[in-house]
């Protein structure tokens, strides 16, 4: 079943990308004519390449992103011809190295990801490797049934990765690893050649194999090979977890061949599982692209259950939840997750996830996420009573005849309080802070970081106890300490020690800790990989783990169908250490090009800041699937190089020698990097690790601009909004007429840069504050007022947009605020700052904040209409300044919306009958700093009906959507919230800010309203 069309095909037309200079033309002129996807060998993709979500760096050849199974079969026959590694990658998180090596990197990501078929009677579907998880799903969804394997990375993390990696997820209890699903697959072997590998009678391999035949013979001798001579060794050396994913997958191959593949819950054999066959299809599954390139894989589908109920059990200790796991699992639940007081304490200082953990109980150390499987609500709610009456302190033992397991056990009882969450809601904040565990570690700025090499180990649960305590003396032994989280139920747990791999004794330290975590793994017959796969960090230890009979078995099979080890060299049985290829090694240098002129408060300041991002890929959703407000212009146009990921990747290299030392200032690098970035902030909220890359931006631009002789006129005309809108409203309506005229569009485009499609805003004569002093002043005296407030009129609402702000003051006035204009005050610095024309903003700062902090002191407050303008004083000041005056503004600002809200102002107002539906997109800097709810919620207030988008950029972005060369890509962007409005229920819309308003406005041909005149006219 195709997916029809994709949308993101037309948006990426609008969007050229240029990209730095070529790498090795000679491959590039042989394979463009052979390919019809595309094909990038400069210096700015193979950087950006050049990492994914783990610790290493290592530069590819050059990237090509193939369309079809002709693609690749081309590129990988050129490739073998001349001995030149190739690396099949999707959305690069891997997080043990897999997806970096000097190669050429095939991304499946960007035009191979669709569904093919889907077979619900046979509850089969085929489709491309790079389609998300989450998008295989969609076309699943109306038959009842899904791709079980659900990573927490599951909305950007592709279906050729999760057989790469034989994935799994959080409800392993109950689903296994991705092997057990695939069922058939398309690939092409190591000498271009296509094959289709899956079920195959044993007998067959003998007569269909040949060990000096094509590859595909090889790979058949080479299956019989494994099952005649070593088969014994596997069942004595394969650990017996349900999430071993170390090595070859050699277990499930002998399981097969015996009729002994296991139910991936390890209930009982599989039904199906008949001696005499094997599917070779599976042998692929963790093979991390060393085997064969996956085109197209048929997977089994599983029901989706009908009804879920979480639990969330709470304790003092780490080692109190270890003590519970194995108690819990009797009670059959489909997941058992845990968190420590490592990670709840980061996402405690984490914006995005603060709220959530602040429901925990006070003095929480550590916590156990249960869930269970139910068929009704009912049921659900039982299962919950039965594991809380067994495993509460206190508790009543059930006598309930159905129960799981309750009380059937004579543990020691270690849950302090449990938190049900019955409800989708409250379901969803307990997971989403859980699958967040990982950028949440690596939210830290400092040199110091959580970094993953023997993470996520798997032990038998029952030996959880015994392993975490040994973990944690090897921890003391090196003077650090780990957090402990994840998926406890199969006994897979995230085990992440705090180093500084830029020291000699740090990288010392991991390679020590990791030896010393894989013996006790040996010890505990566990595995060394129970999800992540094996890449760099865990290639070494596979020999350890097997022993030398069953490593040499694999490196026969490797060289038995990639006789020149071209497929990822080095993975799973190949040569990769441990501590190698390092993206911040001893050796690693950080250069500062400027003294930062931004106040950067973090640990390491503005370097830091550029090195924050691990990688993981978060700002690679879509709006559909993933929510949230970032990446715009990547969800517009899916280059890597317009995500988070890419621009934080690009200024990393720009200033640690990876790249040119004066490439930072180039016009290339500014424009193509940088430039593209609209600003919005979502960055700051929507990233775990909470990358400001907005303020990166700011950073580099100013300096950048300063180097090659100050900004250009047309920033110099936006960044100075108050003198353009003031000139313009003196001269309306002429001004607004002249602006129509013919002709005057292209003029525009060819003067200024302004986009002859985009019609300018229209001029307003009567401004906001000649209304507000004709009108005679504050309405409420400021004897009788509540609440005293000093309303600032921004540009646009002074000029242009003066209803929203007559509005404002009406409905402050109404909640019982005495309302004044400051003296002096109406551009904040706003346009400056968002051009990056910081000294102009810093002194716009400093004389609001001299006139404001006085008044401050005396007990009023600053409130405005527009959010980029509150959000201007609240986050953007303390940048450009420091002191007490500025903490004071920074501290007792407001849009009106909010301040109603904030301080309850609202409850005691006055509404009519309202009944009308509200469709509400929020202004970027409002929703990044958690400040756009507070409009909806006073519109509720109001009566409305609130339908509040959970909606990324507009597209307009201040002036970006204004400029002739961002045109089209501002469309781009706006048409992902056109289809949100047109899917809404609303029957009006409205939005906060001067930009959102004449994009929507625009693209519906009907401009919206603000909040606050809704509100306005809602009152009696």
């Amino acid at each position: 079943m195709d997916r029809g069309a994709d949308p993101a095909e037309e948006r990426r037309a609008n969007y050229d990308y240029r990209g730095g200079s070529i790498h090795r033309p000679d491959l590039v002129e042989d394979l463009r004519p052979q390919v019809d996807g595309d094909v990038r060998f400069d210096e700015f993709t193979r950087e950006m390449f050049a990492t994914d979500a783990s610790m290493y760096e290592a530069m590819p050849i050059g990237v090509v992103f193939p369309k079809h199974t002709d693609d690749v079969s081309a590129v990988v026959e050129y490739c073998a011809k001349r001995e030149i590694p190739v690396l099949p990658r999707g959305g690069g998180t891997s997080l043990a190295g897999q997806t970096v090596n000097e190669a050429v990197v095939l991304d499946f990501s960007r035009y191979m990801n669709d569904v093919l078929s889907v077979d619900p009677d046979e509850r089969l579907a085929t489709a491309e490797p790079g389609i998300t998880l989450a998008q295989l799903n969609d076309p699943l969804e109306a038959h009842g049934l899904k791709y079980a394997p659900d990573p927490a990375w599951g909305d950007k993390s592709v279906l050729g990765g999760a057989i790469g990696n034989n994935t799994t997820g959080a409800h392993s209890l109950k689903y296994g690893k991705a092997d057990y699903y695939l069922e058939e697959a398309e690939v092409v072997l190591a000498d271009g050649t296509v094959a289709t590998l899956g079920e195959v009678p044993v007998d067959e391999l003998a007569e269909q194999g040949d060990p000096d035949g094509n590859l595909e013979e090889r790979l058949y001798a080479a299956a019989n090979w494994i099952l005649e001579e070593h088969a014994e060794e596997v069942k004595d050396r394969y650990p017996t977890l349900k999430r071993n994913v170390s090595g070859y997958n050699f277990d499930m191959l002998v399981d097969e061949a015996e009729g002994k593949r296991r139910l991936p819950d390890n209930s009982g054999l599989d039904p199906d599982s008949e001696p005499g066959t094997v599917n070779l299809a599976r042998l692929l599954a963790g093979s991390e692209g060393t085997l064969a390139v996956v085109t197209e894989a048929t997977v089994s589908l599983e029901p989706i259950p009908e009804t879920k109920s979480v639990v969330m059990l709470t304790y003092d200790d780490v080692m109190d939840a270890m003590n519970d796991v194995a108690p819990i699992l009797e009670h059959d639940p489909a997941a058992v997750e845990v968190m420590d007081d490592v990670l709840l304490d980061l996402a405690r200082e984490t914006p995005e996830f603060a709220d959530v953990v602040d429901i925990l109980p006070e003095g929480t150390d550590s916590t156990l996420l249960v869930e269970f499987y139910a068929d009704s609500d009912a049921d659900g709610k039982r299962k919950v009573a039965n594991l809380l009456a067994d495993r509460l302190p206190d508790a009543t033992p059930t006598v309930d005849p159905d129960a799981d397991a309750g009380n059937v056990m004579d543990d020691p009882v270690y849950a302090k309080q449990a938190l049900e969450a019955h409800d989708a809601k409250t379901q969803k904040d307990f997971w989403t802070m859980r699958k967040a565990g990982l950028p949440i570690l690596l939210s830290r700025t400092g040199d110091e970081k959580h970094i993953a090499f023997n993470e996520d180990t798997g032990v038998p649960p029952e030996n959880l106890p015994e392993y975490v305590a040994d973990v944690r003396e090897i921890m003391e032994e090196h003077d650090t300490f780990a957090s402990y989280y994840a998926h406890a139920g199969p006994g897979v747990l995230h085990i992440r020690p705090l180093i500084n791999t830029k020291t000699v004794e740090g990288v010392e330290d991991i390679e020590s800790i990791a030896e010393g975590i894989t013996d006790l793994v040996v010890e505990y017959n566990g595995s060394i990989s129970g999800e992540h796969g094996d890449g760099r960090a865990r290639t070494q230890w596979n020999r350890k783990l097997y022993g030398e009979q069953l490593w040499e078995a694999m490196r026969e099979l490797k060289t038995a169908v990639d006789p020149d080890w071209i497929l990822n060299p080095g993975m799973v049985c190949g040569d990769v250490k441990l501590t190698e290829n390092l993206r911040f090694g001893p050796e690693y240098e950080f250069d500062f090009p400027f003294e930062p002129t931004l106040n950067w408060e973090n640990d390491n300041g503005f370097q830091g800041m550029v090195e924050l991002c691990h990688g993981c890929a978060g700002c690679r959703g879509d709006q559909e699937h993933t929510g949230g407000m970032m990446c715009p212009t990547f969800r517009a146009a899916e280059e890597e190089v317009l995500s988070t990921r890419g621009r934080a990747n690009m200024l990393r290299n720009a200033m640690n020698g990876n790249l040119d030392d004066d490439v930072l200032f180039s016009d290339e690098f500014v424009h193509e990097v940088l430039d593209l970035c609209v600003s919005c902030k979502g960055c700051m909220n929507d990233c775990p690790s909470g990358v400001d890359m907005a303020k990166l931006k700011a950073e580099v631009e100013y300096h950048y601009k300063r180097k090659h002789g100050g900004a250009s006129f047309r920033d110099k005309l936006f960044g100075n909004a108050e003198t353009m809108l003031k000139v313009g409203s003196a001269f309306a309506p002429l001004s607004n007429v002249a602006m129509r005229l013919p002709g005057v569009g292209a003029v525009m485009e060819k003067t200024v840069g302004i986009a002859r499609e985009r019609a300018l805003p229209e001029f307003k004569r009567n401004t906001f504050t000649d209304w507000f002093e004709g009108r005679g002043g504050p309405a409420v005296p400021e004897a009788d007022a509540d609440r005293r407030v000093l309303f600032v009129p921004d540009p646009y609402t002074n000029y242009m947009y003066v209803e929203r702000g007559k509005a404002a003051v009406r409905v402050l006035e109404a909640a019982g605020c005495h309302v004044q204009l400051p003296a002096g005050v109406t551009d904040t610095g706003r346009p400056a700052y968002s051009k990056a024309l910081v000294d102009v903003a810093r002194e716009t700062a400093r004389e609001n904040v001299t006139r404001l902090a006085p008044k401050i002191s005396e007990g009023w407050d600053v409130v405005t209409v527009e959010p980029s303008a509150s959000v201007m004083f609240q986050s953007d000041y303390p940048d450009l300044l420091s002191g007490e005056g500025v903490d004071a503004v920074a501290q007792n600002s407001y849009s009106t919306l909010e301040y109603l809200d904030a301080f309850g102002l609202s409850e005691n107002m006055s509404f009519g009958d309202v009944d009308e539906s509200i469709t509400y997109h929020g202004n970027c800097l409002h929703k990044a700093t958690k400040k756009g709810h507070h409009a909806a919620t006073v519109m509720a207030t109001a009566g409305y009906d609130v339908e509040y988008l959970d909606s990324t950029c507009c597209g307009m972005a201040g002036s970006f959507g204004y400029e002739a060369e961002h045109y089209s890509l501002s469309q781009s962007v706006f048409a992902i919230l056109r289809k949100q409005i047109d899917d809404s229920d609303g029957d009006t819309v409205v939005t906060t800010g001067a930009s959102c308003t004449k994009q929507i406005g625009d693209g519906l041909g009907e401009k919206p309203s603000h909040p606050v005149q809704k509100v306005a006219d809602a009152l009696e």
